[in-house]
């Protein structure tokens, strides 16, 4: 017997700040990230801030079928002794990608992030995709998913190329699953580099609006190529 989602009231899209500020407080219980997600809002807030919802305008995603892989990225795929996995190490992942964020200027995957997208990965909502390099996790990322939409949120690397490996791995898997777009939030060189491209909110909402109608039941993600299996 299914159930519709249970759904939390934030604001209105356009009452966010210039920067994306939606709303402040709430928790971070599954159902209300889920919630959010499914309105185009995530969280995302450091130790000693409150929680902090956002909705940011323009929104940075890459269509799955479009990733643009380099010459060097494509060498690198092929030569270094990659593989990639789904759902194999989530803890894991998450965590080095809050060791990165610590090494910057302190993390927003607090222990409270963790906790919460650790629930969400037990009932089959979040997902990580590994990359490992003679038997040693070496790049990931992470995110949420929900019927053809996939919310990334963090990603890792400890050599070069592997976090990128892992997301031509996640957009080889979700253009087989035919998923309409991998919502990266906001720009950055690094996704630039991919083919991530901004759109405006109020687009980026109607996508999304279509993607999350698909059914697609919660379940663990078991996928394991070779990095040469990728291209």
């Amino acid at each position: 017997m299914s159930h519709s989602p249970i759904d939390y009231d934030f604001p209105p899209l356009d009452a966010a700040s210039p920067e994306g500020l939606l709303a402040i407080g709430g928790d971070l219980c599954p159902d209300r990230i889920l919630s959010a997600y499914r309105k185009g809002i995530f969280p995302w807030f450091s130790g000693d801030q409150p929680i902090l919802w956002w909705s940011p305008n323009p929104r940075a995603v890459l269509l799955p079928s479009k990733i643009r892989i380099s010459r060097s990225l494509k060498k690198n795929i092929r030569n270094r002794g990659f593989r990639i996995t789904t759902d194999r190490a989530f803890v894991d992942v998450v965590k080095e990608c809050a060791k990165d964020r610590e090494q910057q200027k302190g993390t927003w995957i607090t222990r409270e992030m963790r906790d919460a997208y650790t629930a969400l990965h037990s009932r089959g909502h979040a997902h990580s995709v590994e990359t490992w390099q003679n038997g040693e996790l070496v790049g990931g990322l992470y995110g949420i998913a929900i019927g053809k939409a996939f919310f990334g949120e963090s990603m890792f690397a400890r050599v070069t190329d592997s976090s990128k490996t892992a997301l031509v791995g996640l957009s080889t898997l979700l253009t087989t699953w035919e998923y309409h777009f991998i919502d990266c939030q906001v720009r950055s060189s690094h996704l630039d580099s991919l083919g991530a491209k901004c759109i405006p909110r109020n687009q980026f909402s109607k996508m999304l609006e279509k993607a999350i109608v698909v059914p697609v039941a919660p379940h663990h993600w078991t996928h394991s190529k070779a990095g040469s299996e990728l291209l």
